[in-house]
């Protein structure tokens, strides 16, 4: 039987391979509904959310009907799954394994996603597991920054916020060692730093890392601020969590002092660490990163079925193909 391909961490994925799923994810994004509608007929995807979700359950599943599939859900399955009866991980992916032919998982312990794919005999696809990673979140924001940007090197960029418990920070910054010439700023309160591993794996790696307490001077040269949301969830005392939620917040002085071509990412949901009136500005790009979402979980789908070489018509009449 042949093995699935699952998505449990970025680790697996080369440049090449970005550069495929960033080239279909713009073709699909051209695509006639008429065309998408073929790609994955017949196919069902399970969507298993243990932590709540908007942007990451509803887009994958919007990306499987988009394509032609259809979902199954367990939203809040901590508590409306067999796993109120204790059921492990292990043996609710091998039951899903005889419902659906993709599993999407979020999971709020770590290494969950790795555990569900080692029994599986469907591809699983981690959604999330815990303060560990979250690779599909990662590669929409490396696609953002393609977008956005045109290019995936010789960037400046500064991570913001709670560096400590933000998977997103944790696999984005795993994903820009095969982005060359690459300055990273890590901007965080002091309970909320990126693991010093992490920091030294990625200087290994050859991005030039450093840890930064003013952001605003820092501001005039940054292509990219990847603020991210201080996790009330993930703090074990108030005081803690106080101590990280206020520390950086980009608002209108920010603005001013930002780079004129820069762009502001967010995996979202936000509190109060981006000012409501920082949303007119055409550098806040978060929420078209959040829509970007749609296309490039579209583009995951179809390579863990294995469709991504297959032609596709877009909606101007022309063929495309990754040859």
């Amino acid at each position: 039987m042949e093995m699935p391909r699952h998505v449990v961490s970025v680790e697996q994925f080369d440049r090449a391979t970005l550069f495929l799923l960033f080239e279909r994810a713009e073709a699909l994004r051209h695509c006639t509904a008429e065309a998408l509608a073929s790609r994955l007929r017949h196919k069902v995807m399970a969507t298993l959310f243990y932590e709540p979700s908007t942007r990451t359950r509803l887009s994958f599943e919007a990306a499987m009907v988009r394509l032609g599939g259809q979902v199954i859900s367990a939203e809040y399955a901590a508590a409306t799954s067999s796993a109120a009866k204790g059921e492990s991980i292990e043996d609710t992916a091998r039951i899903i394994s005889g419902y659906a032919d993709v599993l999407v998982i979020r999971h709020p312990q770590a290494g969950a996603a790795a555990r569900a794919a080692s029994v599986a005999t469907i591809p699983v696809i981690n959604a999330g597991d815990g303060a560990n990673e979250h690779p599909t979140q990662a590669l929409l924001d490396l696609y953002t920054i393609w977008r956005e940007h045109g290019r995936l090197d010789h960037l400046r960029i500064a991570f913001v916020g709670d560096l400590r418990y933000g998977r997103t920070v944790h696999s984005l910054a795993r994903l820009l060692r095969h982005c060359q010439d690459i300055e990273v700023f890590l901007c965080a309160p002091s309970v909320a730093r990126l693991d010093t591993e992490l920091i030294a794996e990625l200087i290994t790696a050859g991005l030039n890392v450093q840890e930064c307490d003013d952001l605003l001077a820092l501001a005039p040269t940054l292509d990219v601020v990847y603020q991210t949301r201080v996790q009330r969830e993930r703090y074990q005392t108030q005081a803690e969590y106080e101590q990280a939620r206020s520390r950086f917040i980009l608002d209108e002085t920010f603005l001013d002092a930002f780079n004129p071509r820069g762009i502001i990412l967010h995996p979202l949901p936000r509190n109060e660490e981006i000012a409501p009136s920082v949303d007119r500005d055409p550098r806040a790009a978060y929420f078209r990163q959040a829509h970007n979402g749609l296309f490039l979980r579209m583009a995951l789908l179809e390579w863990v079925f294995n469709l991504l070489h297959a032609d596709l018509t877009t909606s101007d009449g022309s063929a495309w193909t990754i040859r």
